[in-house]
């Protein structure tokens, strides 16, 4: 090999390394600012004035042991974790809200139906409408409408 094509040789190389590494560097940027716009981590800072603000209580029965921060409107169903969002729960009251707005321990709503983006209440009645069926949309994470509907689309308003 002559020294001009070793020299265009090691250009290349040079250059291929440099774009490796520039590729890297916009992948992790990228990654970083995507991965923090809708994630379920919630900051030092959100989770002092969340405690702060809910009195260091659990908000659905008052206990102040094995506390968790929990989402308002289920992340799953495209909630954030800002701190208007999140509030204290405790471990039992937390597992029984699951992915829901009603703590079935308690028989208590603590969160926000996550296709409504409403309160809701749980209704005890049997009695419900025979045309009414559930919605065939999902949520903004990809899981199943709750909502009924009696539109001929099967589908609810949200999911139009």
């Amino acid at each position: 090999m002559n020294k001009k094509g070793f020299k265009q040789l090691i250009t290349n190389i040079i250059l291929i390394i440099t774009m490796k590494k520039i590729y890297l560097m916009l992948s992790l940027i990228l990654f970083s600012v995507g991965s923090f716009a809708q994630s379920r981590y919630i900051s030092e800072t959100t989770k002092k004035i969340v405690f702060t603000r809910d009195a260091g209580i659990c908000q659905c029965c008052g206990n102040s042991e094995n506390l968790e921060f929990d989402h308002i409107m289920p992340y799953s169903c495209g909630g954030s974790s800002d701190r208007s969002n999140i509030q204290l729960l405790c471990l039992k009251c937390n597992r029984s809200k699951s992915n829901s707005c009603y703590c079935k321990v308690h028989n208590k709503k603590v969160g926000i139906d996550c296709c409504q983006g409403k309160t809701t209440t749980k209704s005890t009645s049997k009695s419900s409408s025979t045309s009414a069926k559930q919605c065939s949309g999902t949520t903004q994470k990809g899981a199943r409408c709750k909502n009924k509907t009696t539109n001929s689309s099967g589908r609810c308003h949200h999911h139009q």
